[in-house]
């Protein structure tokens, strides 16, 4: 994957020069994810970024997708000590119990949620703020929100691990569940209309 002059002289949400980088904030950051895998995905790396760089997980991506079945709650579900004594020798991704453990915990909270009647998906995108601004500069950006306190809250007495309210805003940032790109951005506009034309908006 290469960037041109031209792209990357254009003004984006942070500033960066690495290719893989460049394409999330362009392609993935912000754009609604309405699927309850893709959320799924989304809250488990949001949950293994936490103390690293989110670099250090778009580089383990594809590892991660490995590891855990491409993210399907169904089949991490069933995972057990095995897996985990398997993935805590993976090389590939971080290997970190605690944040092993709450994927496998999490999957099994997806299941509760849906036989519930509340998918995942569903439920995140029921915690949208009512009124959102435009932030003008990454000073306006917030770290936790009272949207995503009480969605901790939630996802907590599901069974979810690593779903506190900093790290859900972080994925509800990226989920598109608000458009936190800045108004400078160049892609700011394309990641409203998709919004726009989002069930979930």
């Amino acid at each position: 994957m290469s960037t041109s002059a031209d792209e990357a002289d254009l003004p984006r949400c942070w500033p960066t020069s690495d290719p893989l980088y460049v394409a999330y904030h362009d392609e993935e950051w912000g754009r609604p994810v309405t699927t309850e895998q893709g959320m799924y995905e989304r809250l488990c790396l949001e949950g293994f970024q936490s103390g690293l760089s989110w670099l250090t997980i778009l580089r383990k991506r594809e590892n991660f997708r490995a590891a855990f079945k491409g993210f399907d709650p169904d089949a991490v579900a069933r995972y057990g000590e095995r897996d985990v004594k398997r993935l805590l020798g993976d090389a590939g991704i971080v290997r970190h119990r605690g944040k092993i453990e709450a994927t496998i915990a999490n999957a099994r909270g997806v299941l509760a949620l849906r036989e519930a009647g509340t998918p995942l998906h569903e439920l995140v995108w029921s915690y949208a703020p009512s009124t959102y601004g435009t932030p003008r500069t990454m000073a306006d950006w917030h770290a936790q929100t009272p949207e995503s306190k009480d969605l901790s809250k939630r996802l907590k007495a599901a069974g979810f691990r690593f779903v506190g309210p900093t790290t859900l805003w972080a994925a509800m940032q990226a989920c598109g569940v608000v458009n936190d790109h800045l108004a400078t951005c160049w892609v700011r506009e394309t990641v409203q209309n998709d919004r726009e034309a989002s069930a979930f908006r």
